[in-house]
């Protein structure tokens, strides 16, 4: 087992900015302490403050109850998180900007939140004016549009379920999780713009209802006003409904366990998860950490670029930003249409000020070059964040220096879709950074790495990210399928949750997330980390982006293969494919040693950015895709590499 990575491990911790420091909601390391203390001497009192928080029709009788694997937070609490979001916000803010999108054309759209309000009460009569009751659930499979965080808040204001399926799924994809949640109403879009391109989402939408017997009607928004087939009867243009719904939808109260959604995640086999989030819980904790995460100040404009379709898009696009009265930034479009410098654009026109992305993107950031950076006015940020896959902290650096100017402080953060809500962060005022490591665990959430029989692991030692005890915003259970969610999470190390994550912990307590533990590669018995492969390949001048892969090894059991996209102004080579293998053998050794190091312009990505390694296993094993395909941003980047393999072997 690769016990030790001195390279990684011994980065040394980089203070918060001092400037930073001093206006921040938590000030410093001690004062994190303190509360992390706190938390843990009594967590449920600590809950109980936090749930303060939000407002309640009905106080919560208990704060929680607990019987393994099944919790209950805020027992006996009513609420309504659409009127968290929105109403009590509008006597002191209700002109203030909620929502200020952008659509990749360049054409904007701002609503106050008074105007949003109006909006989401109009959709949630729409929606009772339709049949749906509290508990029915609403599918919608949309593009990053207004309407979408429209049709959330109203699904949550009148106790509908809704299921976000992220609007570049397959029909067979949306089929499938439409099934499962027997939904009641999908809302969907004619169209939607990508790279400039216009992509048909109702065709797709209305091929899956072919097999979901449950939709009664689909709700459609005029996007691209491109044709569309119309089935009398079941469709229904939005824009249409909309004008015609009163203004006024009362937020009734539900109780703390409510169902708020369902969110379909993939799962080790072939079906995807459905993993249930509640009312109270998921609230609390998402409007807690923003506030602590983020820091969050009611002059921010802050901008997740995460899509809607996945959980960073629920937690901290909506829920998390509206519950707190922020301003957010929302677009349509990819990072690099028109051009490569979209992003730096958008946070000069729109003056933002704490900016949320994935690592990949950062790292195409990096790869594309300061010319695209350095004609923008980026000075109006504050704060920087990483969310998705662990960060390396060659990419941390460069965020840090060239983004940040070493002055704003980077919360790179691990969280899942399974826990809600962020639970191992920097605190931007108060904890030291190691670039690379998400540190320490937030206040009252109980984060050990341990092995497999629950023992911690020593410093530098490879074990399991796990979680001890319950906390407000975790998955209540997989849709339909309690054994599932008992089995996967809850007995693989007995009575805590297992997150599925290879991690290390250093001599000071931070945590560094290697990745999945799908992700460990078995070199002739060693246990190695494709992250930390990864990271070593990223710190080379030439290497932009790095994946990293297993194939199977008569000798060794299995081999490393990895696939490289270079920096602007390095060509592939011999040279530079040994360079980059001895570079690897030297930083980690060479049982590490790559068996291929393939070069490509780009890497298969979904649209949220992850990269999908899973197919480029495939690739290395078979030397073809076979897989499903349907989360692929670019099928054209698995084509290029296909053929770029079959001219080698030729």
């Amino acid at each position: 087992m690769q016990e030790f990575d001195p390279h990684v491990l011994d980065e040394k911790p980089i203070p918060p900015p001092e400037e930073f420091s001093k206006k921040a909601h938590v000030k410093s390391l001690e004062e994190y302490r303190e509360l992390y203390a706190e938390a843990k001497a009594d967590p449920e009192a600590y809950w109980a403050e936090q749930g303060k928080l939000i407002e309640w029709a009905e106080a919560p009788k208990k704060t929680l109850e607990w019987n393994p694997p099944h919790a209950k937070w805020f027992v006996g609490g009513k609420l309504n998180v659409s009127y968290n979001c929105l109403d009590r916000h509008l006597e002191k803010n209700g002109n203030k900007p909620a929502l200020m999108w952008e659509a990749e054309d360049g054409s904007t759209l701002q609503l106050t939140y008074a105007e949003l309000f109006e909006r989401v009460c109009k959709f949630a009569n729409v929606l009772q004016g339709l049949g749906v009751k509290a508990g029915d659930c609403v599918a919608i499979y949309m593009p990053m549009i207004p309407e979408i965080a429209v049709a959330l808040l109203a699904s949550a204001r009148i106790g509908a379920v809704h299921s976000v399926v992220f609007g570049g799924f397959s029909a067979t994809a949306l089929a499938d999780r439409i099934a499962d949640c027997k939904a009641k109403i999908l809302v969907t879009a004619d169209g939607s713009f990508r790279r400039g391109k216009m992509l048909a989402l109702k065709d797709t939408a209305d091929a899956a209802l072919e097999k979901c017997p449950t939709v009664q009607k689909s709700i459609v928004v005029q996007r691209t006003k491109q044709e569309v087939k119309w089935k009398e009867g079941r469709d229904l243009w939005w824009h249409e409904l909309e004008e015609m719904a009163e203004k006024e939808c009362i937020a009734l109260p539900f109780d703390a366990e409510h169902p708020l959604y369902i969110l379909y995640t993939s799962g080790t086999t072939g079906k995807p998860k459905g993993v249930l989030h509640t009312s109270a819980g998921y609230l609390v904790q998402c409007t807690w950490s923003t506030r602590l995460v983020f820091d969050m100040k009611d002059d921010d404009v802050y901008w997740c670029t995460a899509d809607i379709g996945w959980v960073t898009g629920h937690s901290y696009v909506i829920y998390g930003p509206l519950s707190n009265g922020a301003s957010i930034v929302m677009y349509e479009g990819a990072p690099d249409f028109p051009r490569k410098d979209r992003f730096w654009e958008i946070i000069d026109r729109y003056k933002v000020s704490i900016f949320y992305s994935s690592a990949t993107a950062i790292r195409a950031f990096m790869a594309w070059g300061m010319e695209w950076i350095t004609p923008h006015d980026i000075s109006s940020l504050r704060l920087l964040g990483t969310v998705g896959e662990p960060i390396n902290p060659a990419a941390w650096k460069w965020y840090f220096e060239a983004i940040g100017k070493n002055r704003c402080p980077i919360v790179d953060t691990w969280w899942q879709t399974e826990t809600g809500s962020i639970m191992i962060s920097v605190l931007p005022g108060a904890t030291p950074a190691k670039p690379g490591s998400a540190t320490l665990p937030l206040p009252g959430i109980a984060a050990r790495v341990v092995n497999m029989k629950g023992e911690s692991v020593a410093p530098g030692e490879t074990g399991y990210l796990i979680i001890e005890r319950p906390w407000p915003s975790m998955l209540r259970t997989i849709y339909g399928d309690d054994e599932r969610y008992a089995k996967e999470y809850w007995t693989r190390i007995p009575g805590v949750y297992f997150a599925g994550d290879a991690a290390q912990c250093d001599k000071d307590g931070y945590i560094w997330v290697l990745g999945r533990v799908d992700d460990v590669i078995k070199v002739a018995g060693h246990r190695l980390s494709s992250m930390e492969i990864e990271s070593v390949l990223v710190s080379h001048p030439a290497v932009a982006e790095a994946a990293v892969v297993a194939r199977p090894d008569e000798i060794k059991g299995e081999a490393i293969v990895c696939f490289v996209a270079l920096r602007t102004g390095f060509e592939p080579s011999k040279e530079l494919r040994d360079t980059l293998m001895d570079h690897v053998a030297n930083m980690i050794g060479s049982i590490a040693r790559p068996a291929d190091v393939r070069f490509t312009p780009l890497l298969p990505k979904t649209r949220s950015g992850k990269i999908m390694r899973r197919l480029l296993r495939e690739l290395a094993t078979k030397g073809a895709v076979s897989g499903d395909t349907t989360t692929l941003e670019d099928m054209a980047v698995i084509e290029r590499l296909v053929k770029a393999q079959t001219d080698d072997e030729e």
